[in-house]
């Protein structure tokens, strides 16, 4: 399809940055083809999830051999390196989005992957088995994600509370977030060794130093690679489609950067490691608030929209009503009606977020 030379030139707006040198090379080699006839934008979206997801694993996989190596416990690895594994889409995309200026991307995929963990995961990992957690679950940790969302709520409105003239999550906030993430992480150490089929989610297989130390830069590569490519789709996709970069955060970005929370909890829910489905959701929740924000304020602080009130509440009335289901039915579990409820509200959520636009 033959185009203006105009419409391929550097700056045009088909060329982002990370899309220039794709165009300068097909200007070199005298060819005039619109990216959008291929969708190449869009292909770079989903390949950046792919190396997302990826990059994970490979970190996860190649940074657990080397804490072995240093006979590192497992209960370790499995707390530090698999948690992380698991949040470092959500913090990899939320850092670039914060330092390329998006922050509507990166404040909306922590607040979308949060309801997606709940309304959407929890939903599935329960109709696939019901979940029964621990108690030390209901009355420490699902409060603790409910906490984490009202400190958010309360950090972010600067308008609504200091009355002043706009709302961020400035640097001293995102020393906050860290401070309870610490706490976190000094209870989540405590609990660890009761926590049944805890291991089985900490890769066996040991690799050489050498392999080990390929697999943490190949990961980091990717996760960083497929980063910049998520959050220039999602500007893109925004841009093309008409709608917010807020909209897209809380949708295709957050439902994405979450696909290592839905398979690790449908594998547990299969296994019947219940308490690793629900822990790991909830976990999540915590870590994508006081750690990712937590960094990503740190890096750059990110100016709020007091839209994205309605977005906390949504959190907050997902947490509340987890902890309300572990009283419902049958004690201290999630059942498969109740997960049926929750996709039918994550439904009606994603919805709502494209009425308002």
């Amino acid at each position: 399809m033959k185009l203006p030379a105009a419409a391929l030139e550097t700056g045009s707006p088909l060329c982002s940055n990370k899309l220039r040198g794709i165009c300068s090379l097909l200007r070199f080699n005298g060819i005039s083809i619109s990216l959008e006839a291929f969708g190449l934008p869009y292909v770079l979206l989903i390949i950046g999830f792919g190396l997302l997801i990826k990059g994970a694993g490979w970190l996860v996989d190649g940074a657990s051999s080397i804490a072995r190596r240093f006979n590192v416990s497992d209960l370790v690895i499995g707390l530090t390196v698999v948690a992380f594994g698991t949040s470092s889409p959500e913090l990899f995309v939320s850092i670039i989005a914060s330092i390329k200026g998006n922050t509507e991307i990166a404040i909306g995929n922590v607040l979308g992957s949060n309801v997606a963990n709940i309304f959407l995961i929890l939903g599935v990992s329960s109709i696939i088995y019901p979940l029964t957690v621990g108690k030390g679950t209901v009355w420490k940790e699902i409060p603790l994600s409910l906490l984490a969302a009202v400190v958010l709520g309360f950090l972010a409105n600067d308008q609504l509370i200091d009355k002043r003239e706009f709302s961020a999550l400035t640097r001293i906030d995102g020393l906050i977030f860290l401070s309870f993430f610490v706490i976190f992480m000094y209870y989540s150490f405590s609990i660890a060794k009761r926590i049944e089929g805890m291991e089985e989610h900490i890769p066996a297989k040991e690799h050489g130093m050498v392999k080990a130390s390929l697999l943490l830069i190949v990961g980091l590569f990717g996760l960083t690679l497929g980063g910049q490519w998520i959050v220039d789709g999602a500007v893109y996709l925004a841009s093309t489609l008409g709608m917010s970069q807020a909209l897209a955060g809380l949708t295709i970005v957050a439902v994405g950067t979450s696909l290592p929370e839905l398979a690790t909890s449908a594998v547990a829910a299969k296994k019947r490691n219940v308490e690793i489905a629900v822990g790991n959701v909830v976990g999540s929740n915590i870590f994508n608030i006081f750690f990712v924000l937590g960094i990503s304020s740190l890096v750059k602080p990110l100016p709020f929209s007091m839209t994205n009130n309605v977005d906390i509440g949504v959190v907050i009335l997902a947490s509340l009503l987890l902890f309300a289901y572990m009283f419902t039915g049958k004690k201290r579990s999630l059942d498969r009606w109740e997960g049926m409820i929750f996709v039918i509200f994550y439904i009606g959520y994603i919805i709502f977020l494209i009425i308002r636009g």
